[in-house]
């Protein structure tokens, strides 16, 4: 039987990831306490731990929720667009655009992989191969039409591709020198140059 949570839980349960969100961010996973998310949660410890046996729970389900969340935003910005290549631009510049929002989810979801272990670990590498066989496909079928070199190994491309956009959440600033459509509109650029067939 599938139960279906009430209003009330899932307030809490996004109560409770937003704030250790914004601490682990703050703070690092390893620096933050129960006792901080609770009190940031405005729950006391018990009725934290009620929901999360512990705070390694927290983070699995946080970044659960980051991919699923980026996973929707992409589908959707590409939902109704045929023509491939304008269809993987905009997939990236969704990419990149949830990536730079300043969704502390999103930031812990890149950069607390190492505070994972065991069973946990495996789960979210699961959900994160979820993601990439997505942008596999994408890539794989823009190949095989012809829009790519023959000599591009499309996934390296997306190993290589994704790895240097996601390190943008280092350095972006909303009141920095580049905005999103300029970095969205150069990636664009330093990629197609480099990996599309000339016809």
């Amino acid at each position: 039987m599938h139960l279906v949570a009430s209003p009330k839980v899932d307030t809490d349960r996004e109560r409770i990831l937003s704030a250790a969100a914004r601490l682990f961010r703050e703070k690092g996973f390893d620096g933050t306490t129960i006792r901080q998310i609770a009190e940031a949660s405005g729950l006391l410890p018990g009725s934290l731990h009620y929901r999360y046996r512990a705070k390694e729970d927290i983070l699995v389900d946080m970044m659960r929720v980051a991919i699923e969340r980026t996973i929707t935003r992409i589908i959707e910005a590409t939902a109704d667009i045929q023509e491939p290549l304008v269809r993987i631009q905009t997939a990236l510049q969704a990419h990149t655009e949830m990536l730079l929002s300043g969704d502390d989810m999103i930031y812990v979801l890149l950069f607390e992989w190492r505070s994972l272990r065991g069973n946990a670990r495996q789960e979210i590498i699961g959900e994160r191969d979820r993601y990439e066989k997505y942008w596999d496909s994408m890539l794989s079928s823009i190949k095989e039409q012809g829009y790519i070199r023959a000599d591009i190994d499309e996934h390296l491309l997306r190993l290589i591709g994704l790895g240097a956009i996601n390190w943008m959440a280092t350095w972006y600033r909303k009141d920095g020198k580049y905005s999103l459509d300029e970095i969205g509109n150069t990636l664009w650029s330093i990629i197609s140059k480099g990996i599309l067939a000339t016809h």
